[in-house]
């Protein structure tokens, strides 16, 4: 099999260290490197974060970049209300010592994908990278092979406002940048999917009779993730949104969408919203491919047989779990 190059683009946050455990156990994908800008978490916390997925991994020489700290234009807003002051649950783990995080995440990208022939990117967060990158060097996302962005909202509420999506609303001037320069399609992985991948108390329950050490840890950060989502929205469980980021671009048919021209409003009370013009009126060349339906069991065997490998039978036989 060969594997596909991808840069993780992330600002880890607990679903972004979920979505990083599932790629690089994932072998049809080679993890060249993780960029980290700000977003649920400061960027230079967040690449901390990161290395702490790794080291689940045993894969700490995966290099870490820190890119942008702050949005193109706005302040900076984070979510460690929703993932804790670590950005991990409040766990607090101990610095990584086996591995050292490095400065230069946009440099990196562009160095990347202009010296590979096929190299993809999946970001998990805002776009300020990404922006940063094509406003540097345009002609090196030539080489860009494909694009996968966990953000937005079509036909569904905001997470952060009535309209917006959280990794858009940080930085609305940095992803509209990208999707109206982006020299490919961007395959948008909005909430519209994303809200439907539930990690429920049965299936960390079920998961803690597996591999001891990969369930404590995926414990320990849902802990408060759980406690946020029952207290906002009553969800007993906790969405998990940027795996299902990663499993689609291993996997087409976990989602369904439609090609489409977004854009992504800058500004004022819909500052965030991404904007899918879904009956061409604008009469514009399609940008994205907007997801709209996902086989979320589909996405949680996938995920549960990746990261807890030597379970695949138990996990399938299990009935009434996922």
């Amino acid at each position: 099999m060969q594997k596909r190059k991808v840069i993780i683009d992330c600002d880890p946050g607990i679903d972004d260290s979920l979505a990083i455990l599932l790629a690089l156990n994932s072998p049809e994908l080679e993890v060249v490197g993780i960029t980290t800008c700000s977003g649920n978490v400061p960027a230079r916390l967040g690449a901390k974060n990161a290395l702490k997925a790794l080291q689940m991994c045993s894969s700490l020489h995966v290099p870490v970049y820190v890119g942008e700290e702050h949005p193109l234009k706005r302040e900076l807003v984070t979510a460690q209300d929703t993932h804790g002051e670590d950005g991990v649950g409040e766990n607090f783990y101990e610095e990584i010592s086996d591995a050292q995080i490095k400065d230069g995440g946009i440099d990196f990208i562009i160095d990347t994908l202009k010296n590979n022939e096929k190299i993809s990117i999946i970001a998990l967060g805002p776009l300020t990278n990404i922006a940063k990158a094509l406003m540097k060097d345009k002609e090196a996302f030539n080489n860009l092979d494909e694009f996968v962005s966990m953000g937005g909202a079509f036909r569904i509420h905001g997470n952060c406002s009535p309209v917006a999506e959280f990794n858009y609303w940080v930085d609305p001037h940095g992803a509209d940048y990208v999707y109206k320069n982006l020299p490919r399609k961007i395959h948008m992985v909005g909430l519209d999917v994303t809200r439907k991948i539930v990690l429920t108390p049965n299936i960390i329950e079920f998961i803690n009779r597996l591999d001891k050490d990969m369930a404590k840890y995926i414990t320990e950060i849902t802990r408060f993730y759980i406690d946020f989502h029952w207290e906002q929205e009553k969800v007993i469980g906790c969405v998990i949104n940027d795996p299902l980021a990663v499993a689609y671009f291993i996997d087409r048919s976990i989602c369904e969408g439609f090609e489409s021209f977004v854009e992504v409003v800058e500004d004022g009370i819909a500052m965030g919203q991404s904007v899918v013009d879904s009956f061409d009126f604008y009469k514009k060349e399609n940008n994205a491919v907007v997801l709209t339906d996902t086989d979320e069991k589909k996405f949680m065997y996938m995920f549960l047989k990746r990261l807890f490998k030597g379970y695949e039978d138990v996990i399938d036989s299990v009935e009434g779990v996922i």
